[in-house]
């Protein structure tokens, strides 16, 4: 294969309206579709992918059409098959966004952004993560309005809520928890059948006594 042959796409994608910005920067094989995509999303920031999602691009309305579920019913007639578009069928022009949500409750809306397609010696054959920034929320916290009333939750042990909220998280959450190598793994496995999701963020390893 020419060595200037387009073969991944490099991504910025960053949870919107949350500041300051939880995002994540990926390499992806420019063959993959927008399903393909949406698991390597749900890999890239821990979401457990047991809500409903769809891409917004144009005006126009992208999802799994396998999914039984009520939710579809009344989808109109702009909404199409996530399987049918591929990275590859988006222009070279650099600097392409468009939208994906996840959770049509909490409504977690992320902006996606083509920053580049690639000529790599060797085509890739997963998507990694290459940076990053800040630990997505917990899953069903409530949207942003229950996020910030979480965060304000938890950074007070003189609320009444404080343990139960903690326990509920897992013990544990850094707003600003990013650790790469996790991540990374993560990704790589992303579209493996039946991959295992992390509940809950890694807590803090213990310093030991001198």
């Amino acid at each position: 294969m020419p060595f200037e042959e387009l073969n991944a796409a490099q991504l910025r994608i960053e949870v919107a309206g949350i500041s300051p910005p939880i995002w994540r920067r990926l390499i992806v094989p420019l063959s993959w579709n927008l399903h393909q995509l949406h698991l390597v999303i749900q890999a890239a920031f821990n979401w457990w992918n047991y809500h409903l999602h769809e891409f917004q691009i144009g005006g126009l309305r992208y999802g799994d059409l396998e999914v039984e579920d009520d939710g579809w019913s009344d989808l109109d007639a702009r909404f199409f098959d996530e399987r049918e578009v591929r990275l590859a069928d988006f222009s070279n022009e650099r600097g392409i966004t468009f939208g994906y949500r996840y959770d049509f409750g909490d409504c977690w809306d992320h902006i996606v952004e083509i920053e580049t397609k690639l000529a790599l010696a060797d085509s890739p054959k997963h998507a990694i993560c290459v940076a990053g920034a800040r630990a997505r929320p917990p899953e069903d916290v409530g949207g942003k309005p229950g996020y910030e009333n979480f965060l304000g939750i938890i950074s007070d042990p003189e609320d009444p809520e404080h343990l139960e909220m903690l326990t509920w998280c897992g013990g544990h959450f850094d707003p600003e928890w990013f650790d790469l190598a996790i991540v990374e793994k993560d990704v790589r496995n992303a579209l493996r059948p039946g991959v295992r999701r992390r509940l809950h963020q890694p807590k803090p390893k213990k310093e030991k006594a001198k």
